[in-house]
Order: C-alpha cells, then sequence, then structure tokens
C-alpha cells in the first residue's frame, strides 16, 4: 500500500491505467470511466478485460471475457515504452473471471515498482442490494483476500461493504465500523459510492468516505431511475479528484456533484442507458454542487 502521496501538480495531465469491461452499446467499464477521466483532462491507458455486446443488467448479452494473459502482455508493452514511470494510478472494476485479478495486481506490481507514489483504486464490483452477488464464482474471495489489502482507495457499495466486512450496515455508526474493519485489511481510503442507513431520508442517498480517521458524508437526492455504470463513473471521478486536489472530501464533493447531474439529466430523458455524452459537462462544471460534512 503506498504512503502518503501529496496532490497532483496541477499544471499536467494524469495519467491512468484502466482495467476494466468494454460494452459496446451503452456505458458500463470502461465505457463508463475512461471518457469522463478525458473530459476532465486525464490521459486514460485503458485495458478491457472483456468485450461484450452490452451491460449483464439486460440479462443477455454477447462477447467474450479476456484471458488474464492479455492483460499482462499489454502493461508489458506499455512497461516497454518506459511509461509506467509516469502513471500515476491504476483503477479496476469489473472482472469477467477470477484470474484476471492476479493479472491486475501484477500491473499494480509493475506500476508501483516504476513508480512507488502511484496509487491503487480497486472498485470491488462484487454485487448489489436487490440483485445479490452477480459476478463469477471466485470473483467476491479474490476482492476480499487480495484486492482489499492492495488497494490504496476502495469504493464498495454498500452490499459489497457488507460482503467483504461480514458486517450489517444499518447505521451510520455502523457503516463507519464497517469502513474502519476494511481499513485495517490496508486500504487508507475507503469511499462507500451508496449509502441508505437509518438516517437517511426516504428521498435521499447518502455517499461516505473515511480516510485517516475522519469520515465525510455527502446526501443528494434520490432520483426515479435504475441504471448501471454509475458506479464505475464515481470511481473513476473520486480517483481523479483524489489525486488532483488530495483530500477526500473535496473529491467526495466533486464525484457526488457530477453524478448527481448525470444522473439527473438520465432520469428526465427516461434514458435506459447514463447519458454519459450527452451529459459530458456535468464532469467538468455540475449544475449543482453538495457539499460533504464531517461526520
Amino acid at each position: 500500500m503506498t504512503e502518503a502521496v501529496s496532490p497532483a501538480d496541477a499544471g499536467r495531465p494524469l495519467n491512468i491505467m484502466s482495467i476494466q469491461s468494454w460494452v459496446c452499446y451503452g456505458h458500463v467499464g470502461n465505457a463508463s470511466a475512461v471518457f469522463p477521466l478525458q473530459r476532465l483532462g486525464a490521459e486514460v491507458w485503458a485495458l478491457n478485460t472483456v468485450q461484450f455486446s452490452n451491460h449483464t443488467g439486460y440479462g443477455a448479452w454477447r462477447g467474450q471475457v479476456f484471458p488474464s494473459e492479455l492483460i499482462e502482455e499489454l502493461v508489458l508493452g506499455i512497461a516497454e515504452r518506459g511509461a509506467l514511470e509516469r502513471c500515476d494510478a491504476v483503477l479496476s472494476g469489473y472482472m469477467g473471471d477470477a484470474a484476471t485479478g492476479a493479472a491486475i495486481l501484477s500491473a499494480v506490481g509493475r506500476v508501483k515498482a516504476a513508480n512507488p507514489a502511484a496509487m491503487y483504486c480497486c472498485d470491488p464490483v462484487i454485487g448489489d442490494i436487490g440483485r445479490g452477488v452477480f459476478v463469477r464464482p471466485g470473483i467476491p474471495e479474490f476482492m476480499r483476500d487480495r484486492g482489499v489489502p492492495a488497494a490504496d482507495i476502495l469504493t464498495p457499495n454498500q452490499f459489497e461493504l457488507e460482503w467483504l466486512t461480514g458486517q450489517a450496515v444499518m447505521s451510520l455508526n455502523d457503516a463507519k465500523a464497517a469502513v474502519s474493519a476494511l481499513q485495517a485489511k490496508g486500504p487508507r481510503c475507503v469511499l462507500v459510492t451508496s449509502l441508505r442507513v437509518e438516517d437517511t431520508p426516504a428521498d435521499a442517498m447518502d455517499m461516505l468516505v473515511g480516510e485517516g480517521g475522519q469520515f465525510h458524508r455527502i446526501r443528494t437526492p434520490l432520483l426515479p431511475l435504475n441504471v448501471n455504470g454509475a458506479g464505475d463513473a464515481i470511481a473513476a471521478l473520486f480517483l481523479f479528484h483524489r489525486l488532483r486536489w488530495g483530500e477526500p472530501s473535496v473529491a467526495l464533493s466533486a464525484a457526488a456533484s457530477s453524478i448527481y447531474g448525470l444522473l439527473r439529466r438520465t432520469a428526465e430523458a427516461g434514458s435506459r442507458e447514463i447519458l454519459t455524452v450527452a451529459a459530458q459537462d456535468e464532469f467538468v462544471t455540475p449544475s449543482r454542487v453538495f457539499r460533504a460534512s464531517a461526520c
């Protein structure tokens, strides 16, 4: 796990290696994370773990899971260009197969060997409330036993927070305790990307970040929609702003504001897919800004 990292020089682009799924139609995985990062000015080195026609939320899709050896080969090719020392972070998300996880951690190891200040942001995609576990066997255990300890930043949703810790999260104190339990295993920063506890109003959604013994919560209006890919964008945006500014509360405010604007526009359009391109201004200048509060 990387030690203290100062904010990146605002005068240069961030270089982020993003290892996630790819879909031809719609926006999940790299198709949800890469463009927002580019819109903010980051250089993104995208490595795709799968190529599907569409996301699995539709219940049917076509395509294939790429072998883990391909990830290793692509990272080696980037290393041969002498680029890894300029990589600021590795971001990982949905894995089509548990074997891909070892290739991702190998990539993280290569990047950190070349640039010890680089960070690893792991979005531990396992499942969600209402759907349960939706990834292949072995992946949840890999995330718990190897992904979490390797991460500098972890971005679980509430379901994943509970699964990874074995703790029920009913209150804010429960959530903070679960975050602290994860931090004890490795990651210094944990962002809970969706949280509804006893004091969350019925018409709202919370997000919670913990780092350095401090916690900040942000609350946004609950929107009438059910889409895939928002968590992938949240992880990418939070990583970018955490790298840029060095403050988790600032990163939380920026990421939550952009995601709310994106989802509000998507809900207003009645779209089944998030409007990553049509609502792209929300990534740079959110139409509504939410502030994180210490809790």
